[in-house]
């Protein structure tokens, strides 16, 4: 049974995203665009399975480094516990900030930022390969003495604690916006605009921001997303655009010195001949709009149901990781992640994902089956999927054409 915090709540986090929906409904407003919120669940989901094989080797270099070279070992008490807190906090604001100004770094965080929207789901959004560029900006807690166990848990906490402030139906709050990262500073963290643009890098606290010069106040309400739209809900290609993007820059350039700048100057950062400094432009909000292509609304039933089978999938498998061979691991993961881009390519009516679900919902229920050791009957995952293919018999019809009504 896997107890990590990030897991556990899981149940809360869905919760909270349907008292926004509950809100949306009420007070007549768009929070939530089914695409963008099924592609963050997306790209979650991606992230939760890359990171049961990533976090073996991140834990593990943490682990080694404790036990090599730690000057002292910290005992965990109530005060100690707020200490290592405030440690794990500072270390995120450095790793998060570095994130954002090298450019290489930002490939594995720019997929929590690519949203246009800002609501709960948001919070699910992660890049797959930002562990790579952050897990060692914590390496200094070990050589301080703070154990594995502790320095997970409260690391795990401190990621809990950042889905509240993914929303925009919380405002202000006093006092308490001082010490604390809230809804307001993170909306600024998430806003395209110039002004907005690398500010509010906190995890828990905007104490870092105060004292090292990154904090902004929110005033007018920001536009959210990247400032060169990925415009797709393709999960992979949103984990992999920066990097294909980054490596046409890389074969253009006269010598090795230019391509190291590029990787880790600040995202935009060109040399002379191939134009220089792309400075963050303007948003021009009277033209504004997102990117907000979606199928037919027959498929929105659809789609809700398989993000749900899947999501059930994956939620079995985090808290069950540890019972699976890494084989069976390696099958599981690669049989959510791609149904996850089928799914996305039938947002997109792609011709493509319609033949492969057919080829998924027969061959999924029969692995459904064999990798959860017949926990769940096999009629009623065969039943799932005949279900399934006579509901996506049911709604496509050959003139089906993507809805590319544009909203800002």
């Amino acid at each position: 049974m896997n107890i990590n915090p990030v897991i556990l709540s899981i149940p809360i986090y869905f919760l909270l995203i349907g008292v926004e929906l509950i809100i949306q409904h009420f007070q007549h407003r768009k929070i939530y665009r089914l695409n963008d919120a099924l592609t963050n669940m997306s790209c979650g989901i991606t992230q939760q399975i890359t990171g049961a094989f990533l976090k073996v080797l991140t834990v593990t270099t943490y682990q080694l480094v404790y036990e090599n070279f730690a000057l002292f070992n910290v005992p965990v008490t109530w005060y100690t516990f707020i200490l290592i807190w405030l440690g794990v906090d500072l270390c995120y604001y450095w790793a998060h900030r570095m994130s954002h100004e090298i450019n290489l770094f930002w490939g594995g965080h720019v997929v929590h930022h690519q949203s246009e929207d800002y609501n709960f789901s948001v919070a699910l959004r992660q890049g797959s390969f930002q562990v790579f560029w952050t897990f060692f900006f914590y390496l200094p807690l070990a050589i301080i003495g703070v154990d594995t166990l502790t320095f997970v848990l409260v690391a795990a906490i401190n990621t809990v604690y950042q889905f509240w402030i993914h929303t925009e139906t919380i405002g202000k709050l006093g006092w308490f916006e001082y010490v604390f990262n809230t809804p307001s500073h993170h909306r600024v963290h998430h806003g395209r605009d110039p002004k907005y643009i690398d500010k509010n890098h906190g995890g828990t606290f905007i104490i870092w921001d105060r004292l090292f010069g990154t904090f902004q106040e929110e005033e007018e309400r920001p536009t959210y997303g990247i400032t060169k739209p990925v415009n797709t809900w393709n999960p992979i290609k949103a984990n992999l655009q920066h990097y294909v993007d980054m490596a046409g820059q890389l074969k253009k350039v006269r010598s090795l010195g230019d391509g190291l700048r590029i990787m880790f100057n600040k995202p935009g950062w060109l040399p002379d001949y191939l134009g220089g400094y792309q400075g963050v432009p303007d948003v021009d909000k009277s033209a504004y709009r997102k990117f907000n292509l979606h199928p037919p609304s027959a498929f929105s039933a659809y789609l809700i149901f398989q993000y749900l089978f899947v999501l059930g999938g994956t939620s079995f498998f985090m808290f069950n990781q540890g019972n699976f061979s890494i084989m069976e691991k390696s099958l599981i993961a690669v049989t959510i992640v791609v149904s996850i881009i089928i799914l996305g390519g039938i947002i997109e009516m792609r011709e493509w994902a319609f033949a492969t679900e057919r080829i998924r919902q027969l061959i999924q229920p029969l692995l459904a089956y064999f990798l959860t050791y017949s926990l769940i009957p096999v009629y009623i995952l065969g039943v799932v999927g005949i279900a399934s293919l006579i509901w996506m018999y049911k709604i496509r019809t050959p003139t089906s054409k993507p809805d590319q009504t544009i909203n800002a």
